[in-house]
């Protein structure tokens, strides 16, 4: 393939949204295209000290900070997400104005619906590429369809029932996990979505066999391209090493013995709930290796050396180590795609957006695990007792059903592997995506 082929990438402000696009354009590359990749000051700094190493063919370029830290922007999330859609459009735009060569293509993440507007105003084809579920997509693009929540400062909904009735292809997701959603900047959320229409075509961050049943209605309701690339997540990048004392500590447990807790890297549950979770895992007397970044000295004082407690970790390598037995995960989705990918059983404690519907899709989709968040009292919070309890079970080799929910996460292990092996779904869905990207051929007819 012509490597003067160029397209630019510009992702959402969020590691959880950075990520996968990184992932995306270290595949293009690899298949001979050129990649502006466009973030601010800030960000650029911490890709380079995640990453060190970059090829000649990644190019960065930078915006002014015109946006909140990436360290505070938890205490302002609404805030945050108001400055994303209105603040980076203007030095974004002045930046592909200043580009020596139009590009042939611009891949903007589907959040930032002023770069499908940019890019059209330019006459540069322009992909969306949805870090999310595609079922959360479904939901987000059907929204008109749902009732409305009685009460949205209740945890528990009275009259739950199965989206299914609203939307044929969600058949797991109940409304009572669409009820976060209206906590958030809903309305920019469902203008994203709608902008995706003005786009030429849609990538998504999953694979196809994990959501078939929801690519095939989107790809009915959306009159372009729709690809499944996934899971984008970081097993070919360059990564840092992992620290060795990680390594040392987990090398020494026994085998599917300890579970990894990480509840994310930007919002993490209540103070009260985090007490708990720490004191249920105490009880449970499991070995455990928690990545801890904002509660690190007080998860050390309440477990003691129970377990490992580190501020980072490569996520992913910790997963695939043998030694790993379970996961407490917020259930984000590059977790989500991570834990997949790894075939590790999972214990779900969502906190908002999409992550709720992943944990419903964890647990009773994809069947890998519980839900927690059904588990909760009346005041919203998830007790030790029930921590414990879930943990104990989880982690119980010789447990039938723990192992054939242990069973059913190997399996999506190697389908996840598979659709990115040569051959494989995703794979194949890439290089359908590049040859029409290259050609023009998917993009134009729908211009």
């Amino acid at each position: 393939m012509a490597r003067s082929c160029h397209v630019v990438a510009i992702p959402y402000p969020g590691r959880g949204h950075i990520n996968p696009m990184m992932v995306l354009s270290h595949q293009l590359i690899a298949c001979g295209i050129h990649v502006t990749f466009i973030v601010t000051e800030e960000w650029l700094g911490l890709i380079n000290s995640a990453q060190p190493v970059s090829p000649p063919e990644l190019n960065f370029m930078t915006i002014p900070n015109c946006i909140p830290s990436e360290h505070s922007r938890a205490k302002d999330h609404i805030g945050f997400i108001k400055a994303a859609y209105t603040k980076m459009s203007e030095p974004v735009e002045k930046l592909l104005d200043r580009l020596e060569s139009v590009p042939q293509a611009i891949i903007a993440d589907t959040y930032l619906p002023w770069a499908v507007e940019a890019a059209n105003r330019r006459g540069i084809p322009v992909c969306s590429l949805f870090t999310m579920s595609a079922a959360f997509f479904s939901m987000l693009l059907h929204f008109d369809k749902f009732p409305p929540p009685e009460n949205l400062q209740s945890p528990v909904r009275e009259n739950d029932e199965f989206v299914e009735k609203y939307i044929p292809s969600l058949r797991s997701i109940k409304l009572s996990d669409i009820d976060p959603v209206y906590l958030s900047p809903l309305d920019l959320a469902l203008q994203a979505v709608s902008t995706t229409k003005k786009a030429q075509c849609m990538l998504f961050t999953s694979f196809y066999e994990l959501e078939s049943r929801l690519i095939d209605s989107i790809r009915e309701n959306l009159n372009y391209p729709v690809y499944t690339i996934g899971p984008s997540i970081p097993h070919m990048l360059p990564q840092k090493t992992e620290s060795s004392d990680h390594l040392t500590w987990l090398n020494s447990q026994p085998k599917n013995s300890v579970l990894y807790i990480s509840l994310g890297s930007f919002l993490s549950v209540s103070q009260s709930q985090f007490e708990e979770i720490a004191m249920g895992i105490v009880a449970s007397k499991i070995k455990f290796f928690w990545v801890a970044r904002e509660n690190l000295i007080l998860v050390r004082e309440i477990c003691g050396d129970d377990g490992l407690v580190v501020p980072w970790c490569d996520q992913l390598n910790v997963l695939t180590h043998p030694s790993i037995g379970g996961f407490l995960t917020h259930c984000g989705f590059n977790s989500t795609l991570e834990t997949l990918f790894a075939g590790v059983p999972v214990l779900a404690l969502p906190i908002i957006w999409d992550q709720v519907s992943n944990g419903r899709l964890l647990a009773d989709e994809w069947n890998i695990g519980w839900n927690l968040r059904d588990r909760r009292g009346k005041d919203g919070i998830l007790s030790r007792e029930e921590i414990k309890v879930a943990v104990k079970k989880l982690m119980d080799l010789g447990n039938a059903e723990t192992n054939e929910i242990r069973e059913r996460a190997l399996n999506w292990s190697r389908t996840a592997n598979l659709a990115v092996k040569e051959g494989g779904s995703s794979f194949v869905s890439l290089r359908n995506f590049i040859c029409d990207f290259i050609n023009g051929v998917e993009f134009w007819k729908h211009w």
